[in-house]
């Protein structure tokens, strides 16, 4: 590989340095990325802005010199369980309409664009979320002991619990609409359930500590007389498969709030859409290709683009000038700095608050306002349950994309060169000489 790039460019002592295998620093090291594109006969991301990123920055020299060899393939979801098994009231409403070829083929789902002005078919869509949001309300009552009006939004955000993924830019939202009530209680207020769910890596401190605050402002939150039912915030532990087919179903708003270029497709984003939640989220992962399938208009995108990062990077990110020209910022910010949500421990975030005005390579103070904003805009739509349910199947319409059938051809076409083929494979448990393997005319395959 060396001596090859060596040929091309005999004197570019950088590139070579760029493009080496081996890592020269006080301790030799393999780069393993840089190995396995020289390795591979196909690189591809997985979501259309992520194959971008990877092409123009991350891998820039490599997709130069062999641009054939760099691919996108879009993440997709499987409509059996993310949808049929999972939310079986919408996966029958779906085939009352259109019949149950969709399930095979998810890109039929554009058929339903006709039925976006169906009063039935919209109050048979609302129907099924009430059921499934007041299924999941009792659960949540059970297992989290908090009374859960079943007609508040239901707000969430279920996914790993990393800085980047921005679960302390919802935190801040949290704080400022708590704020919001406790100033003008009379004032009318959309109430909202906001859901936080998911795990942080065993050694990942920050991770940690995130969690820890959403407890300590849930607390708070849930026990003040003044918010009521108004505003209610969970924490869903050990967050699962299980138990996102339960809350998947049940959820009204979609939180996909990863700053622009980091999150490199996301599937949640998919399942959410899937099963009739419309997206708040940034212009990163498959989010860009949602929009271009549903129409901007029918998600709530906000926020810097990848091009405005690229910009703040350059220009240099300065935390402290949000915190001065935003009152509601620096008010949520001076509660937790102050032991607001933490009476017996008032320095207990005080690692979060320094990171936020110092370390925030995620840049959450910068998408603050604009997140804030187009949350109101949210909090009007679903004042209008019937506009609301239309934008809902408008994006169940344009969900058929994101198929994971889809993707797996996509692979087996365009990198591995294989056809499919309709011969049965013995289940795990049957030995497989055991089984005569048949073509599906019964002739010997």
């Amino acid at each position: 590989h060396w001596q090859h790039i060596a040929s091309l460019f005999p004197n570019d002592v950088d590139r070579l340095r760029r493009m080496s295998l081996i890592e020269e620093g006080g301790t030799k090291r393999i780069n393993m990325a840089h190995l396995c594109i020289v390795g591979s006969h196909a690189v591809n991301g997985v979501a259309k802005i992520h194959s971008e990123i990877v092409k123009t920055q991350v891998f820039e020299d490599f997709a130069a010199l062999e641009p054939e060899k760099f691919q996108n393939k879009t993440n997709g979801i499987t409509p059996r369980r993310w949808l049929l098994l999972c939310n079986p009231g919408l996966a029958e409403l779906i085939a009352e309409k259109i019949g149950e070829d969709y399930v095979r083929d998810l890109s039929q789902l554009t058929k339903l664009h006709e039925f976006v002005d169906d009063d039935l078919f919209i109050r048979e869509v609302a129907k099924v979320k009430q059921e499934n949001k007041v299924k999941f309300a009792l659960y949540l009552e059970k297992e989290y002991k908090v009374k859960i009006n079943p007609s508040s939004m239901f707000d969430v955000h279920v996914k790993r619990i990393h800085e980047y993924k921005r679960q302390l830019m919802n935190c801040l939202h949290i704080i400022t609409m708590y704020n919001r009530i406790r100033r003008d209680p009379a004032k009318l207020f959309v109430p909202r359930t906001v859901i936080i769910g998911g795990k942080a890596a065993p050694g990942y401190h920050m991770a940690k500590m995130i969690i820890k605050l959403i407890n300590a402002v849930a607390h708070v939150v849930n026990n003040d007389p003044v918010v009521g039912s108004k505003l209610k915030v969970i924490f869903l532990e050990n967050y699962r498969v299980s138990l996102a087919e339960k809350v998947i179903p049940a959820t009204d708003l979609s939180e996909q709030i990863s700053t622009a270029g980091t999150e490199a497709s996301g599937t949640g984003n998919m399942k959410f859409m899937l099963n009739g939640a419309l997206t708040i989220g940034t212009m990163d992962g498959a989010n860009v290709e949602m929009a271009e399938e549903a129409g901007e208009e029918n998600l709530f995108i906000f926020g810097m683009r990848v091009e405005d990062v690229t910009e703040l990077d350059k220009e240099g990110y300065n935390a402290q000038k949000y915190y001065d020209q935003l009152p509601e910022l620096k008010q949520a910010i001076d509660q937790i700095k102050s032991g607001f949500f933490s009476p017996k421990e008032p320095d207990l975030f005080k690692d979060v608050v320094n990171m936020l005005f110092h370390h925030d390579r995620f840049k959450v103070f910068a998408d603050y306002e604009a997140y804030v904003k187009c949350q109101e805009k949210v909090s009007e739509l679903y004042l209008n349950s019937k506009a609301w349910t239309k934008m809902v199947i408008r994006n169940i319409a344009a969900a058929g994309k994101f198929s994971s059938d889809r993707t797996i051809k996509e692979y087996a076409r365009d990198i591995w060169h294989v056809e499919p083929s309709d011969l049965k494979i013995p289940p795990p448990n049957e030995p497989r000489d055991a089984v005569e393997d048949k073509t599906p005319n019964g002739t010997a395959a």
